[in-house]
C-alpha cells in the first residue's frame, strides 16, 4: 500500500509533467485555442484527435469493454455549455490555471467564471432539477 505523501508527490508530478507538456504544445495560449476554434490552424485539433486515437489503441489491446448506458439528461446541454465557454474564454477548467502560471491573467476571469457556473449549477439542481450530486461538477 502506498503512503499518501507518496501518492502526493506523484500527483504533483504528474501534474507538472502534464502542465509544462500542455503549455508547450500551445494548450495555454489563447490565440492558438482561438485558432483552433476558428479552424485557422488544425495543429491541436490534429492533436485531440491523436490522443483520441493512442487511447482507442491502448484500449483494444488492454481488451477494455463497456456496455453502453443511459445518457445522464445533463450531458448534450452541459457539452454544449462547456464548448461555448472553452470558444469564448480559451480554456477549459485546467488551461486557465495553466495560463495564469505562465503570466496570462485575464485568464483569472476564467477560473471566477468556472467557480460562479458551478455554484450556479449546484443551486439550479437543488432548486429545479434534482439531478445526481456529481452533475455539477467540482
Amino acid at each position: 500500500m502506498r503512503s499518501r505523501g507518496g501518492l502526493l508527490v506523484a500527483t504533483v508530478i504528474a501534474g507538472l509533467g502534464l502542465g509544462f507538456t500542455v503549455t508547450n504544445i500551445g494548450f495555454g495560449d489563447y490565440a492558438e485555442l482561438n485558432r483552433m476554434f476558428t479552424f485557422q490552424d488544425l495543429r491541436m485539433l490534429l492533436a485531440f484527435a491523436g490522443a483520441v486515437a493512442i487511447l482507442v489503441v491502448v484500449y483494444a489491446i488492454l481488451q477494455v469493454r463497456r456496455a453502453p448506458g443511459r445518457i445522464h439528461a445533463g450531458v448534450v446541454p452541459g457539452a454544449i455549455l462547456f464548448g461555448v465557454g472553452w470558444a469564448i474564454s480559451g480554456g477549459c477548467p485546467a488551461i486557465p490555471i495553466i495560463q495564469v502560471a505562465s503570466g496570462y491573467l485575464p485568464a483569472l476571469v476564467t477560473i471566477a467564471g468556472v467557480v460562479v457556473g458551478i455554484r450556479l449549477c449546484r443551486w439550479a439542481n437543488g432548486k429545479y432539477f434534482h439531478l445526481d450530486r456529481g452533475s455539477c461538477g467540482l
